[in-house]
């Protein structure tokens, strides 16, 4: 048997296996038919829509000191044991020069993208680094690919999976791209990357529970107007995240929060350098 059809009866074979548990118990399993190659792929066509349109996507191009204070922290993040696709995902890192979102994003395969109004809106390093790991932690648990396994059917999926469509990744990947529709997140998506974003800073100089002062933050703003809409459509910020963190941190027995693992200081810095 050559290894085309071995693989064509392997995934069939997947996906006979668990079509009656996802039917059954309502996709509550998180199955993914998506290998990590489409992930891959995926990201980096969306990446190259993203650079072909500027003025909805504006890339800060002139001020690679800023990219690479956030690449810096990003970095410091994927060196965690927790990570796992280190090495498989592009895991690249890109400014997109709006002050009037605060917001940030990753797509499948790991491009990371982090808006100018989310670095003036926060107030240390370390609340930085835990949204910084909080979108890894959406491209390593490959949240998007899982909801697009459930949203567009098996059938439409093996399509793409065995070549019957050529055109149908393209298709998906404009799908995802257009409002980045498809990478809005569920609750339990945003609960497993805010747990997932305080293991991997357990690791690093950061307070662990540092993406609790983002919440707590949009909390007393109201989380209204125009700089939280694009946040808010793709990250549901019910007020039990907050309790959430709050209690994983306390429960793990991490160190309270001080000038030495929040970075204030050093941040502020940073901050007074932004265009």
């Amino acid at each position: 048997m050559t290894n085309g059809k071995a693989a064509t009866i392997n995934i069939w074979m997947f996906a006979a296996t668990f079509s009656f548990f996802s039917l059954s118990c309502g996709g509550s399993l998180g199955i993914n038919l998506f290998p990590d190659s489409k992930d891959i792929e995926l990201g980096k066509q969306i990446d190259q829509e993203i650079r072909k349109t500027p003025k909805e996507y504006p890339l800060l191009k002139d001020r690679p000191d800023v990219k690479a204070y956030v690449e810096h922290i990003g970095r410091k993040i994927l060196a965690s044991p927790d990570i796992v696709k280190r090495g498989i995902y592009a895991y690249q890192f890109e400014i997109i020069k709006d002050d009037s979102t605060i917001n940030a994003f990753c797509t499948p395969g790991g491009y990371i993208y982090v808006y100018t109004g989310l670095l003036k809106f926060v107030d240390n390093e370390a609340t930085l680094a835990g949204v910084i790991g909080h979108e890894i932690a959406h491209a390593e648990k490959r949240h998007a690919t899982r909801r697009m396994t459930a949203a567009l059917g098996y059938q439409i999926v093996l399509s793409v999976l065995l070549g019957g469509n050529p055109g149908e990744t393209e298709k998906i990947a404009g799908n995802l791209f257009t409002g980045l529709a498809l990478l809005r997140n569920s609750r339990g998506d945003e609960e497993e990357a805010d747990n997932f974003s305080i293991k991997y800073l357990r690791s690093t100089e950061y307070y662990p529970g540092g993406i609790r002062y983002f919440f707590e933050k949009i909390g007393g703003t109201g989380g209204r107007g125009g700089a939280f809409q694009r946040f808010l459509s793709t990250h549901p910020l019910p007020q039990d995240r907050i309790h959430n963190v709050t209690k994983q941190v306390q429960f793990l027995g991490y160190p309270e929060p001080t000038e030495n693992n929040i970075f204030s200081v050093r941040y502020a810095e940073f901050k007074n350098r932004l265009p």
